[in-house]
């Protein structure tokens, strides 16, 4: 068995020389093969037939036929003469059929194969273009296919350096349905303007510009930024789109992109704030750049001090829900913003949407609306915003005065450390009043402490304890004393990873894994004291959230999901970039859920309409509730956005306000 291994081995080295070799030995080679086997087969045929010839002559004739229609020869007999042009002529219509075949098959194996790699153009008018891979992808996917939910048709295109096929796989595995939404992905390097040109971005409606997981993600963003207004995709582009569309100017250039001739708004997010404005410089004028530290931070924060504001956030930011629009306000010219809360049955008027796009949120309640406003609202949908007076709903009797509450120190509890947790203690700082203390835990050093202490001095005052220990070790939860604490944030920290994570992964580990721990001791302690944590945690992916073993209604702030439905939001409606600024920072208006009692006398039945009404006259806009009764209960944790104002609810004590107010 082994000689006959070997033996085997030898003769398919042999073979391997062999057809390594030149063509026209390769040519010779198989047709001494084919004719080894085919000639004796032929004599064998004939030998065996009915009726065998009897004569050599008659049956070397026979052969000869047999040969001939099987190499496709002919196999005519006659005169030397005839049968030698008649194989001549066999042979060059053989390889005249074999050439054009070949030809035929490469063509159409090099045009699947570039389908395949995705190097085709996409011919697409008002599409959305998405730039880069990420983890963000999907979630950015899902909410444009839901947003196109009441299109006929739309298209989004997805450029990035992974194999097409890959992507298409992915997105299927991840996203069961897609609606109206045809999704159409291509594979390049997105910093190559010529590359660029296949995803069309000049004929775009929104251009999304996705940061890849890397450290040097920022960088790359820019670079793709600077591409998109490259005059080298302008020179692509004129070469691959129709005439009709030719003249378009590129995105970001503020002129003549879009399906309608509108410009084509970029939106793109940076991780470091300190490259925001570079990458803003670069997007040009329709450029919009989120900065993602900054926008977790701010948020980490301002859900601490509000519980259930991340299930806000969440219903409004969502396609699937209740989210903001600006509608036209003609009926509306010449009254004031007050009138306008409540001129709407099932919208809650939140601001004015100015002719130079400026975002008013929460002007004063005599602003008077001019011709050129839009009223920007919370509603289902842009077509469900219909006027329809909810005043004779309003019982003024049931208004209630919020009593003055002076501020008060507050016991803050930060565990883990990472890149964002400077601009956290800072948000914190900000907010604090005298007296407010805040506990860091993570397995830092000095440098920390250092930090730690700068960020707090630049905000506000607040004083900062560092203990280095784990957050994942059971032992140092239990000695703090968690629940004496008024707010509690849990942040991804790659240095509390689990340690047989780290000696057991042969890839990075999740940063999510050490919180998952974290937030499962927590939950024992709860368990154990019978008290509840109010708790806030940051988590990196979204499907990690569904395996924390948190308290149902917990808040939790997943970072890659929040940017992505931001940045789906502002492709829709570009105003927006400017109205969540605002929402997001400790200046001017922020979303707040304050005590019922301060609006209507509690344990009554009232409309929402007296909400708006008594909010109206501390200067908020009311926008919803949250029921502390059905905190525990999903899918929306007792948050009501939006309720119908002729809606009768029973708001107690424990219950809150959902208001847009200036803090």
């Amino acid at each position: 068995m082994q000689y006959l291994a070997s033996l085997w081995r030898r003769l398919q080295y042999r073979f391997d020389n062999l057809v390594s070799r030149s063509t026209s030995a390769l040519i010779g080679w198989l047709l001494l093969i084919c004719l080894a086997a085919v000639v004796p087969t032929s004599v064998l045929l004939v030998q065996t037939g009915r009726r065998p010839p009897a004569t050599l002559t008659e049956q070397a004739v026979a052969v000869w036929v047999s040969v001939g229609q099987t190499l496709k020869i002919g196999g005519a007999v006659g005169p030397p003469l005839y049968v030698l042009a008649s194989v001549l002529l066999a042979l060059v219509a053989l390889l005249f059929v074999s050439t054009l075949v070949s030809l035929i098959t490469t063509g159409i194996n090099r045009r699947i194969m570039r389908l395949r790699l995705g190097h085709s153009t996409v011919l697409e008018v008002g599409h959305t273009v998405v730039l880069g891979w990420s983890d963000q992808i999907f979630p950015v996917v899902a909410e444009l296919v839901s947003a196109n939910s009441n299109q006929s048709r739309a298209a989004l295109a997805i450029l990035a350096p992974k194999d097409k096929v890959e992507m298409e796989d992915e997105i299927s595995a991840r996203i069961t349905t897609t609606g109206t939404t045809t999704i159409v992905c291509r594979n390049g390097c997105t910093t190559d303007p010529a590359v660029l040109a296949r995803v069309s971005p000049h004929t775009a409606k929104a251009v999304l510009v996705l940061a890849p997981g890397t450290d040097d993600g920022d960088a790359h963003v820019v670079k793709t930024l600077l591409a998109l207004n490259a005059p080298a995709l302008g020179a692509a582009a004129e070469n691959t789109v129709r005439p009709d569309i030719r003249d378009r100017d590129r995105p970001g250039s503020g002129a003549g992109t879009g399906a309608k001739g509108d410009a084509a708004v970029v939106v793109a997010a940076v991780r470091d704030t300190r490259n925001r404005l570079t990458a803003t410089l670069a997007a040009g004028p329709g450029g919009r750049v989120l900065a993602v530290d900054d926008i977790v931070a701010r948020l980490l924060v301002q859900t601490a001090r509000q519980p259930g504001l991340s299930l806000v956030y969440q219903e409004l930011l969502d396609f699937a829900g209740d989210e903001f629009y600006a509608v036209p306000a003609d009926a509306l010219v010449g009254r004031t913003f007050g009138e306008a809360l409540l001129a709407f049955l099932t919208s809650s008027v939140v601001g004015l949407l100015r002719a130079d796009d400026k975002v008013v949120l929460n002007p004063d309640a005599e602003t008077t609306i001019t011709a050129d406003d839009r009223i920007i609202v919370v509603t289902r949908d842009d077509d469900t915003a219909v006027l329809e007076d909810a005043t004779p709903y309003v019982d003024a009797d049931a208004f209630a005065t919020a009593p003055p509450r002076a501020p008060r120190p507050e016991r803050l509890l930060l565990l883990g450390w990472n890149r964002r947790a400077p601009l956290v203690v800072g948000q914190l700082a900000s907010y604090a009043s005298a007296g407010t203390t805040l506990d860091i835990v993570a397995l830092e050093d000095a440098e920390t402490t250092r930090v730690a202490h700068e960020a707090a001095a630049q905000q506000g005052p607040i004083e900062v304890r560092l203990h280095c220990a784990d957050i994942t070790d059971p032992v140092v939860l239990e000695a703090l004393d968690v629940p004496s604490f008024d707010g509690v944030i849990v942040i991804a920290d790659p240095g509390n990873v689990p340690a047989d994570h780290l000696n057991s992964r042969p890839v990075r580990p999740d940063v999510d894994d050490g919180t998952l721990v974290t937030l499962l001791h927590l939950r024992a302690i709860e368990e154990a004291t019978g008290q509840e944590i109010s708790l806030t945690t940051e988590m990196s992916d979204d499907r990690n959230r569904l395996l924390a073993p948190a308290r149902e209604g917990a808040d939790f702030i997943v970072s890659g999901r929040l940017i992505s439905l931001l940045m789906c939001q502002i492709s829709e409606s570009p105003y927006l970039a400017s109205l969540f600024d605002e929402l997001f920072t400790s200046e001017g208006n922020e979303l707040y859920l304050r005590p019922a009692t301060d609006y209507v006398r509690p344990g009554g039945e009232v409309t929402f309409a007296t909400v708006v009404a008594s909010a109206r006259r501390r200067k908020e806009c009311a926008v919803g509730y949250r029921l502390r009764a059905q905190s525990t209960r999903s899918p929306m944790y007792g948050v009501r956005l939006n309720p119908d104002k002729r809606e009768p609810v029973r708001l107690t004590a424990e219950d809150w306000v959902i208001v847009v107010a200036e803090g």
